[in-house]
Order: C-alpha cells, then structure tokens, then sequence
C-alpha cells in the first residue's frame, strides 16, 4: 500500500448519506429522538444538522434498495452528554432497538437506537 499523496486541503466534514424509505418518518426520528434540526426538506432529499454535524437522506428509489440496507447500515455519534441524550431516547419510545448504556473496552460509553430505515445508530462518549 502506497502512502497517500501529500495535499493542503482539509476535510472539513465527513457527512453519512442514508438511504430513507419515508422521508417523513426519518426526519421526525432524527429531530424528535436525537435533537438534529431540518436544515433541507424535499421529498427526494433532505438534510439534517445538529451543532455542525450534518446526515443526509435520499429517499430510496424502491424497495429493493431498503431491502439491501437495512440492517446493513451503520453510523456513529459522538456527544459530550451521553446521559442526557440516552434519557431523551429512552422517553421516546421509538419502535426497534435501543440498548442499554454500556462502558465499552475501546474508551467509550454508548447506547445503540435503530432509526426508521433500520440504520443502527451508535451514540457515544469518550469514557471519564
């Protein structure tokens, strides 16, 4: 593997591109469950942003393609108040998964929450 090319351009911001079944319903998760607000709406693409931190969502073209992500599809989180959030999920009471808080071996604390699509969003904190 040869070493990457020498540049003096910045990544500024790495944004996750999701695909969405009903556009609606993921953007209420992503406001109501984890506090991101609609910086773009359309039916066919939307965006979110939360404190700089930007997901994008395309609405999936047809089933077949939510058949092959979901479940399949993964994004991390990371927060400076992961109790706070972790509470404010737990009142949501979404449909699927949301794991407990777990102190993790790699330095993080985190809980999992599927989204509509059947993302599986980690949300974490550096460990103190």
């Amino acid at each position: 593997m040869s070493a990457a090319p020498s540049t003096t351009s910045q990544v500024k911001r790495i944004s996750p591109m999701l695909a969405a079944a009903d556009m609606e319903e993921t953007l209420e998760f992503y406001t109501a469950v984890l506090g991101f607000t609609v910086t773009l709406k359309s039916p066919e693409y939307s965006i979110v942003d939360r404190d700089g931190a930007t997901i994008h969502f395309m609405k999936a073209a047809d089933e077949s393609v939510m058949n092959a992500v979901r479940g399949h599809t993964e994004i991390y989180i990371e927060v400076d108040d992961i109790q706070a959030m972790y509470e404010h999920a737990k009142t949501c009471r979404v449909p699927g998964r949301l794991t407990e808080l777990q102190v993790r071996d790699y330095g993080m604390t985190e809980f999992h929450i599927d989204d509509p699509n059947e993302c599986l969003v980690f949300v974490g904190q550096v460990t103190r």
